[in-house]
């Protein structure tokens, strides 16, 4: 059976062989074979429910900690629009969709008086990539202030997690491939609003200041491993500036990698592996890929 005849009805948008790369902050990498953008939660499990279970299924926020490959995404990429980027606040808790973005999550808890969220503003990405990678910044990460999550499942099903349940660790979650965070809840606590507002203003300067927010790049490309710090490793094995085809170390900040000159997909892992290789050689440390690598590696053209 083809994948078409495989696709169950849905109320949102389906589109075949969708490109990904405008999707993603690198601007690189294949297509997907269908991508589904729900028109809500219940048309979302529908699908999901009437998908055959041999056909993979793939979550895309904003696309800003991934390196999609040449050859495209197999199965579905669901990406979560407006019906999953509601954020409300309940004295000092907030109840927030899986699509929406750091940056409105952390305002929504400025307006409400609620402190502790402003790490969010440095996360470039959604709550559902969030909560799925337990993403941080500035000394905090999601693990301190989630309260639970509500997750579809590959078949269909709903189930709300509580923070135990998701077993965290750095940059990591129990979440099965396939799961879909749709809504989660986070705690902080009672705040002035010019304090939180001023701490959010502090965090922006310090991303634009060190980090290439103006590039077409990725995020941080590697995790910090134990006692060390990724940038500095990658800082010290040479690579700040390093290239493979269109792609290179940023000379801003060595844990970013960037497209400069229209780099593939190829281009961009192929330098990530490049400066482990270095990094490895060099100092003994093997470092962890923070960006998410998926997809098909393209065959290559004789």
């Amino acid at each position: 059976m083809s994948l078409l005849a495989a696709l169950p009805p849905a109320k949102g948008k389906l589109t075949a062989a969708a490109p990904l790369a405008p999707l993603v902050w690198f601007k690189a990498g294949g297509p997907a074979d269908w991508l589904f953008e729900p028109a809500d939660v219940d048309d979302l499990r529908a699908f999901l429910k009437a998908l055959p279970a041999d056909v993979p299924v793939m979550a895309l926020g904003l696309g800003s900690n991934l390196i999609v490959r040449d050859g495209g995404v197999p199965g579905v990429v669901v990406r979560l629009g407006k019906a999953f980027g509601k954020v409300s606040a309940d004295g000092e808790t907030l109840s927030v969709g899986g699509g929406a973005s750091g940056i409105a999550v952390s305002s929504a808890a400025r307006d409400a008086g609620i402190t502790g969220l402003e790490f969010l503003r440095g996360i470039p990405g959604t709550v559902g990539g969030f909560v799925r990678m337990n993403g941080g910044a500035y000394g905090r990460e999601v693990a301190d202030v989630l309260v639970d999550a509500t997750i579809v499942t590959r078949d269909g099903g709903i189930e709300t997690r509580p923070l135990a349940a998701l077993d965290y660790s750095y940059r990591h979650s129990n979440l099965h491939d396939g799961e879909i965070v749709v809504a989660a809840r986070l705690r902080g606590q009672p705040g002035d609003k010019a304090a939180i507002q001023a701490e959010m203003d502090r965090i922006a300067a310090a991303r634009e200041a060190s980090q290439p927010l103006r590039t077409r790049t990725g995020g941080s490309t590697f995790k910090n491993p134990p006692g060390h710090r990724a940038w500095e490793l990658v800082h010290n094995a040479g690579c700040r500036g390093l290239r493979v085809g269109g792609a290179e170390v940023s000379a801003k900040h060595s844990n970013f990698l960037i497209n400069s000159h229209r780099a593939s997909a190829a281009d961009i892992e192929a330098l990530g592996e490049l400066v482990r290789a270095h990094v490895q050689r060099t100092q003994g440390v093997v470092l962890d890929w923070e960006i998410q690598r998926v997809g098909r590696v393209q065959e290559s053209v004789q």
